[in-house]
């Protein structure tokens, strides 16, 4: 199942969202350029190495890797996968936040989700990179602002016929959730470093992002509200 679209219409233009898609793409055009041993250099230097945070010693380029990784892809279906989620799904939210806080909610989520990986594989040497922990952000909150929204889901069957079908985002974005978890667990105590999914990032994100979307929803109870401009029509 593949989601490609909702039934909730925009009411501004997602600068931010759209920026964001653009700078991820050129990022991963730019990566796509070096040679093999230089972007191998540029991603353990530029991704999120749990053990190097986890026993942090001052360096300040170490802890600027908790936003430089949300740049960087280990491939074009992990660029496309992630860009696909945020087109679809970001929109709706940043409408609800503001361009300025969307950015802000982003990042922190991001970071947050990073920091989850962190906390659980303390000792992995594995760089995390990729956008996937603030965008799974972007879904926690849109969780909680539109669950009755309907996701349209592209459904494959054999190899060439393609259906649709309209689903509760509730539902979506809670299975979606509850996989990333259930995937989180069984990877307790298997050793990853050869590679894999960050499904810890992706959790820790979506919580995240639940968590912090009152603060940056646009709202006279938002004690954030000050700090970007907020539509008044949103509030």
């Amino acid at each position: 199942m593949i989601p490609i679209g909702d039934d909730v219409p925009g009411e501004r233009f997602p600068f931010l969202t759209y920026t964001l898609i653009g700078l991820n793409v050129l990022v991963f055009l730019f990566q796509l350029s070096l040679p093999q041993a230089d972007l191998r250099g540029v991603i353990l230097t530029w991704g999120v190495i749990p053990r190097e945070l986890a026993a942090w010693s001052g360096q300040p380029w170490v802890l600027a890797t908790l936003v430089t990784s949300l740049f960087l892809h280990g491939g074009w279906f992990h660029l496309i996968g992630n860009m696909l989620y945020l087109w679809i799904f970001g929109n709706n939210v940043e409408d609800r936040m503001g361009h300025v806080g969307f950015l802000l909610f982003y990042l922190l989520c991001g970071i947050a989700a990073s920091l989850a990986e962190v906390f659980l594989k303390p000792g992995s040497a594995l760089p995390t990179i990729g956008a996937s922990g603030a965008i799974a952000g972007v879904l926690g909150a849109y969780f909680l602002l539109y669950p009755k929204a309907k996701v349209i889901l592209l459904i494959p069957v054999f190899l060439f016929f393609f259906f649709t079908v309209q689903v509760p985002a509730v539902l979506v974005l809670g299975l979606w959730f509850v996989m990333q978890l259930f995937s989180g667990v069984s990877q307790l105590g298997v050793s990853t470093e050869s590679g894999g999914v960050a499904y810890w990032a992706h959790a820790g994100g979506f919580i995240a992002g639940m968590v912090l979307m009152p603060l940056f929803r646009c709202s006279r109870r938002s004690p954030l509200r000050y700090i970007y401009q907020c539509d008044r029509r949103k509030e």
